[in-house]
């Protein structure tokens, strides 16, 4: 299941992380953001070991948001050796999801 961390655990969690992170840039309030919660689930299981998934609620950490640039929600981004790597926006089919993963 893909957690949600805070600004606090994002360094450890994502920064410092020894395997791809797919960060799901989220609104609790955001339609969207839900219609893509199960297919993130699913791909948090596929890539277990080899990346991992988080969520980041951009209303409970907006210095995150900020940082990042983030307009709309959902926002992925892919975070690799603690830069950002590959991104997209908006609702992505699993395929897509796997694909910003290089898996």
């Amino acid at each position: 299941m893909a957690n949600i961390i805070s600004s606090a655990e994002f360094e450890s969690e994502v920064i410092k992380s020894d395997v791809p992170v797919l960060v799901d840039f989220f609104a609790t309030w955001c339609g969207p953001c839900k219609m893509l919660a199960p297919t993130l689930e699913e791909v948090a299981a596929q890539v277990a070991g080899r990346a991992k998934v988080v969520k980041v609620d951009i209303d409970a950490s907006p210095d995150l948001a900020q940082r990042f640039g983030i307009m709309s929600v959902p926002t992925l981004m892919v975070f690799e050796d603690g830069q950002v790597a590959n991104q997209a926006v908006g609702v992505q089919p699993k395929p897509a999801v796997l694909g910003l993963l290089g898996l």
